[in-house]
């Protein structure tokens, strides 16, 4: 499935990382970023991740891209 332009948008925003890709799992984005990346991606106690799914109103998953 192919996530839209704007969703695509605001994820690269928001994170502030470099995104490898994003898939979508029914209500659920994963979005694979550089190992390096991850703990920045997440945030301090998970509060950038939090902030994302509040904006996007969808559960989103952090996974390290190979």
């Amino acid at each position: 499935m192919n996530v839209e332009e704007k969703t695509l948008n605001q994820l690269k925003q928001m994170l502030n990382v470099k995104i490898g890709r994003v898939e979508e799992q029914g209500e659920e984005l994963v979005v694979y970023v550089p190992k390096d990346q991850v703990a920045k991606a997440i945030g301090a106690g998970g509060c950038v991740v939090r902030s994302v799914e509040r904006v996007l109103n969808r559960r989103l998953s952090i996974k390290e891209s190979t």
